[in-house]
């Protein structure tokens, strides 16, 4: 993904090569310009000669005040060695594609946002800034990536999604900041659910449907899918969501809640002591008991109104349920002082 699709298709070996529009970089980031100064920035899936993230932060690599931008990928570009080519790497490995990383301490004038990402070339000439071919494969999880991770204070990026078991996990685990972009249903993977259970990841500013820019070789769909004038093809994806535990000022809003509970609108499920909800907006504001809603609420939690207590797959009538997050009314807020379900897992 975000310029480094290779590593998805080798690794998972779906067609899921997505790269990130800059548009969409820019309406989540941006919230957060006040965070990236003096910050080391890792975007540790993303070819330089592609990557929007990248050029995002190099963009910006001034304004935002970044002490420094480091990126890698796991395999040369499809442009890279080619129209902008990898200097200094020798006949060999020019050859073999070698991956790289390049290192940003110092940013002068750039060309705009709209342009081909020759700026790269354009930054090597500073001798303040390097790019250096990887001893290994570039992937994320290599020792040389591990230790640039180590350097870091925050990472942003598009990682692979077929990944995302491994990739998160990673940066909680290393102590490591992070603003990604992945999917709703990767919290309810098994290596994730306990990171939103526990408040140590949480839903940025945007979530929805994103457009993602494809490889020519992707196979057109017949709902989701596009191709421009230029001939690029598109795909969109539903559940599109930033991740991230940077402490931003949206997650502290509570939500404003006007219905009303009644038995017959809100049922309790056979094996949770829980009413279902099948609508965020429709939280009762005078229940202060155990509820379950859908995953789609979570873009909206707020920590000091709603303790989350698990993810279930609950049943009414004997007829299971999509996933439910189980939430519950902090006291202070109208819940109650006890009675959380038995057997949550």
């Amino acid at each position: 993904m975000a310029g480094n699709g290779n590593l998805q298709m080798s690794r998972a070996g779906k067609t899921d090569e997505f790269y990130t529009q800059l548009s969409t970089i820019e309406q989540e980031l941006n919230h957060y310009r006040a965070y990236f100064r003096d910050k080391i920035v890792f975007c540790n899936c993303d070819d330089p000669y592609e990557s929007n993230f990248f050029k995002y932060f190099v963009i910006h690599f001034q304004e935002f005040g970044l002490k420094k931008l480091i990126a890698t990928c796991y395999a040369a570009s499809q442009v890279a060695y080619t129209q902008f080519p990898v200097p200094d790497v020798g006949e060999e490995n020019r050859a073999e594609k070698k991956p790289y990383k390049i290192v940003i301490t110092q940013v002068g004038q750039v060309t705009p946002p709209d342009t081909a990402p020759s700026d790269v070339a354009a930054l090597l000439k500073n001798p303040n800034n390097q790019l250096s071919l990887l001893e290994g494969d570039g992937d994320f999880r290599s020792q040389e990536c591990l230790e640039l991770l180590e350097e870091c204070d925050l990472v942003a990026t598009n990682p692979p999604f077929s990944l995302m078991k491994e990739y998160i996990p990673l940066l909680i685990q290393r102590g490591k900041q992070f603003i990604i972009l992945g999917n709703l249903n990767h919290i309810t993977f098994r290596e994730v659910k306990p990171f939103v259970l526990e408040g140590s990841m949480w839903l940025g500013y945007h979530s929805g449907h994103f457009w993602f820019r494809v490889p020519p070789n992707y196979e057109a769909k017949g709902t989701d899918y596009k191709q421009d004038a230029d001939g690029q093809k598109w795909r969109r994806m539903g559940n599109s969501c930033w991740f991230t535990n940077v402490d931003i000022p949206k997650r502290h809003v509570p939500l404003t809640l006007e219905a009303v509970y009644s038995p017959q609108r809100y049922p309790k499920y056979d094996d949770y002591d829980a009413i279902e909800c099948g609508k965020y907006r429709e939280i009762p504001a005078d229940y202060g008991e155990v509820i379950g809603v859908p995953i789609t609420y979570l873009p909206y939690h707020c920590p000091e109104q709603f303790e989350i207590l698990a993810l279930v797959t609950p049943k009414i009538d004997g007829k299971s349920k999509y996933k439910r997050l189980l939430i519950r009314r902090r006291p202070e807020n109208g819940g109650a002082e006890h009675g959380q379900p038995a057997e949550v897992p």
